[in-house]
């Protein structure tokens, strides 16, 4: 049995993590050899009890290829550190994992990767900023790798579904588990267009430590990390630890100086992160590897259509900013009845967008 077989079957005995699995490796060359070692012999080689007893009474070929099954009857796939289709850019980091769980199309885990990332709680602004520049990154030929938690994840993944280059979820729970629940249709959009990982086998309990190293994975992906509304306790801010530990590049969005949802963000850039307004100041960093036939797709599409003059004067009165339909009738002499019809004349047009407590907003 080859070794990147066998460093599955290890990473799918409870006890054996990251470091864990380095002492093995390093210190059993031939890891074949586990087969057939006694406790003590592993013992005696510097590995904790616990561990060696697990590997000399459970660890068979049987073992792995009974693990190997339930994966396989779930469609997930397997990359072991030793895979050649592993990321390299991953590879290369400090703690890359030595198995990753995938379901989707592999091969978006070694293209070119921009990762997003924000607060779970984000404001309109926030949402908007997150879609939007998701969809024009994926149209640019950058894959968007977040983590699928509530808030700015969800928008980054959703906008970059919008493009061609699709999206990467890493996980911070098993392959199998949906976190939070009201992700599931996203999941299993990002499963058919994207791709899904986590580096937890199957039965792997949740626990509070599991999010935060997996954010180690999402900036080890991307060549870059660009920050979307981040409190300073914001979980995000993690990811930009890693980010700046392994030497990629770390944008940030500004938000209003007295948004709570923007505070982590305004002092990373007091800290030296790089300050974006619009997508290009992020692709222009980029500009060596973006191809020829992509450079056209970046703009966002201009939607065809055509203004009365009353659907205009309304259309001047919005902004970004959530009006509603009282404040706009105080500005034009229009009926309510009158108002409500262009008001809907323009979403139909897809111009505007209307929001809960019937107000609206620039599309």
């Amino acid at each position: 049995m080859d070794n990147r077989l066998i460093v599955f079957g290890l990473h799918e005995l409870e006890g054996i993590g990251w470091k864990t699995m380095q002492q093995l490796i390093s210190r059993f060359p031939e890891l074949h050899h586990l087969f057939d070692l006694s406790s003590a012999e592993i013992v005696a080689k510097g590995i904790r009890a616990s561990v060696a007893e697990q590997i000399a009474t459970r660890f068979t070929p049987a073992f792995i290829e009974q693990k190997l099954h339930i994966y396989m009857k779930q469609s997930i796939q397997i990359l072991t550190l030793l895979d050649d289709e592993y990321p390299t850019i991953l590879k290369e980091t400090a703690q890359p994992p030595w198995v990753l769980y995938v379901k989707g199309n592999l091969s978006l885990l070694s293209g070119r990767l921009l990762g997003m990332v924000g607060t779970r709680t984000p404001t309109l602004y926030g949402k908007r900023i997150a879609e939007e520049w998701a969809a024009a990154l994926s149209r640019a030929g950058f894959g968007v790798v977040s983590g699928l938690a509530r808030g700015i994840d969800s928008k980054a993944h959703l906008g970059a579904l919008q493009g061609k280059s699709k999206t990467v979820a890493v996980l911070g729970c098993a392959i199998n588990q949906i976190y939070p629940r009201e992700n599931a249709l996203l999941y299993r959009n990002i499963e058919q267009d994207g791709v899904i990982v986590s580096e937890y086998p199957i039965g792997t309990g949740m626990r509070p430590g599991m999010f935060p190293q997996r954010n180690r994975i999402i900036a080890g992906l991307s060549l870059g990390v660009t920050v979307v509304e981040a409190a300073e306790d914001s979980g995000s801010l993690i990811t930009v630890e890693f980010a700046l530990d392994e030497s990629r590049d770390v944008f940030a969005v500004p938000g209003p100086i007295d948004s709570r949802q923007s505070s982590g963000v305004h002092r990373l850039l007091k800290d030296g992160a790089k300050l974006v307004t619009q997508v290009e100041e992020i692709l222009d960093d980029y500009n060596h590897i973006i191809r020829p036939e992509d450079r056209g797709a970046i703009a966002k599409p201009s939607p065809v259509f055509t203004l009365t003059e009353e659907e205009g004067e309304i259309l001047r009165k919005l902004s970004n900013e959530p009006i509603s339909i009282d404040s706009l009738l105080e500005q034009c002499q229009f009926t309510f009845g009158h108002l409500h019809a262009v008001l809907l004349s323009l979403v139909m047009k897809k111009a505007i967008k209307q929001l809960p407590g019937s107000t609206y907003i620039l599309a």
